[in-house]
């Protein structure tokens, strides 16, 4: 085919007979394209030898190729693994992530949120919980125009801008995988206020303890904040309980690290004198010794999933060749290790 001056994207659209939707598409390397289309698109830019130029588009689009991960999280094995995930459907396409923490304490976050999407123009932005939970902030991405999904212990957005987990089902499972080995003196330590993860799994707690008939002593929860110490202060409250608990759940591996840390220093044999179950299934819980009986939260996996949502579609174009909508609800499974048995009373 001979080529007359310089080839653009319409020139790539037209003889293959596609939207630029499809053809931002097969130049970003987006998984939402059927490979049928994906070779037709790649054979007529070979040909027509058409070189994108992302800055170029980048003007025209008035976003920069990055995905923003905005957190406030004491928890860094969880944000390692959210961006384990996003790196993962990013490698190889156009897109670069970006990495903002900030301060939810702070009076002016949101301002400071505001001066950043204003300054970076990313094309996407994923809010990590707490701050995901925040509808004022998911108010200004919309307003800036700046696409965004939230990350969540349940659905509080709509499915195009949400990925949520059902954490309080998943803890009433492990309760109740407490409960089927004879506990009844289950302990838990809460995860820190403010966060709808912490209030999603204490529910699950009270559930299950409800559901057997148990109630819910308030002397048997101990408020943490996902970190290794709050964990270890929180077991020692608990371990000072007299009758002792026979079982703790903790909110996360983290604070069960902790609590198992404690146990040892008492001289309690895990799962022997203490049963302990975590939240989250970090590497830490496998090399405890003995492994972290938790729940796996598929922490990476919704990550890739809110990567997709942000960068599956170019401009609000129909497009025939897009899969259906990926998937919004990730289900939290319990893992059986060596940290649960039966009461030794």
């Amino acid at each position: 085919m001979k080529k007359t001056g310089q080839p653009t994207i319409n020139d790539v659209a037209r003889l293959a007979g596609v939207s630029k939707k499809t053809v931002s598409r097969v130049i970003n390397q987006s998984p939402l394209l059927n490979g049928e289309t994906r070779d037709k698109v790649q054979a007529v830019i070979a040909d027509l030898g058409y070189i994108p130029n992302p800055q170029a588009r980048a003007l025209a689009l008035r976003r920069n190729f990055l995905i923003a991960l905005i957190h406030d999280n004491p928890n860094a094995q969880m944000v390692l693994r959210v961006q384990q995930g996003l790196l993962e459907v990013l490698r190889d396409t156009e897109f670069e992530l970006l990495v903002h923490p900030v301060d939810r304490g702070a009076p002016d976050m949101r301002d400071e949120i505001r001066r950043f999407l204003e300054r970076q123009r990313p094309y996407g932005v994923m809010l990590l919980p707490p701050i995901s939970e925040n509808d004022a902030l998911a108010a200004l991405c919309a307003q800036i125009g700046c696409r965004y999904v939230r990350m969540g212990s349940a659905a509080f957005d709509d499915p195009a801008h949400m990925v949520s987990s059902n954490d309080r089902e998943a803890v009433r499972g492990a309760i109740d995988h407490l409960l089927a080995a004879g506990h009844r003196r289950i302990c838990m330590i809460a995860g820190p206020h403010g966060f709808r993860s912490a209030f999603e799994r204490q529910q699950g707690y009270e559930a299950a303890m409800e559901a057997a008939g148990l109630g819910v002593q308030r002397t048997w929860i101990a408020q943490g904040d996902y970190t290794f110490e709050s964990g270890m202060r929180a077991a020692e409250r608990l371990l000072d309980l007299s009758p002792r608990p026979t079982a703790i759940f903790s909110s996360n591996d983290e604070m069960a690290a902790g609590a198992l840390h404690i146990a040892r220093q008492r001289g309690l044999d895990v799962p022997e004198n203490l049963s302990i179950v975590g939240f989250d299934d970090t590497s830490i819980a496998s090399h405890l010794w003995p492994p972290l009986t938790t729940v796996r939260w598929p922490i990476a996996t919704m990550a890739r999933a809110a990567a997709l949502k942000l960068i599956g579609d170019d401009d609000d174009e129909p497009d025939a060749d897009a899969p259906p909508a990926e998937e919004t609800m990730f289900v939290s499974t319990l893992i059986r290790r060596a940290s649960v048995a039966k009461p030794q009373e």
